[in-house]
């Protein structure tokens, strides 16, 4: 069955580069990001795993660990790694997933639950669809769902804008409108009558529409 926003992100056992790990237990009471690879010694990933590694501390600024995971063995993932490091000039400290039996990508619909066979033999483009990025939250649901191309590096500073809004949203009773960024108005959301607005945001706000009023960053 397909994957959902708010579903509960399936949980599983795998081994990375920095040991065994229970995927919920890991995420531990904070968010996680799952971004998934095809396959080791590719030229887009390697410049997404250099970039995670230094955007990491905004990451963690955010209560938010992140774990990578490819269709390789381990001893590929540490050669693979080493290469990042250089090309990148960085520190990889975070895990990276050893999916070689396919298990988690089948679990997280990257791959069809009846796909054959193992890491052996599979090249990136039979794995194109391990293309993905998940954001977990604390409640161990699926906050956000993205795939790419192959061919298109991803921007994970979008995903941090993402974490940002839906970080403040959970917390304060407003929604983010386009291109929002940390600081800027945010809208409140309709389920808030103007008596309850009037109550939360005494400061006041600016009704564009009557279902669209835009009000200071809370918090």
């Amino acid at each position: 069955m397909a994957l959902r926003i708010n579903d509960q992100a399936p949980n599983f056992q795998a081994d990375t580069t920095q040991g065994r790990i229970d995927f919920h237990e890991w995420i531990g009471d904070g968010w996680a990001v799952l971004f998934s690879h095809p396959k080791d010694f590719t030229p887009v990933c390697t410049t997404e795993l250099g970039y995670m590694a230094k955007i990491q501390p905004e990451f963690e600024k955010r209560n938010t660990k992140i774990i990578g995971l490819s269709i390789d063995p381990l001893d590929d993932h540490v050669a693979w790694l080493k290469d990042v490091e250089e090309v990148g000039n960085c520190t990889v400290s975070y895990p990276v997933i050893a999916d070689t039996d396919l298990s988690i990508a089948k679990l997280y619909n990257m791959f069809p639950a009846d796909e054959a066979g193992t890491a052996e033999g599979r090249t990136a483009l039979t794995n194109a669809t391990v293309r993905s990025v998940f954001v977990v939250g604390p409640d161990k649901n699926i906050k956000l769902m993205i795939t790419y191309p192959m061919t298109t590096g991803r921007n994970f500073d979008e995903i941090l804008r993402v974490i940002d809004s839906m970080q403040l949203t959970a917390k304060h009773k407003v929604a983010t409108p386009v291109n929002w960024q940390h600081g800027e108005d945010v809208i409140i959301v309709p389920a808030v009558s103007n008596e309850e607005a009037e109550t939360m945001f005494p400061d006041g706000w600016d009704t564009v529409k009557p279902y669209l009023r835009k009000v200071k960053q809370p918090g």
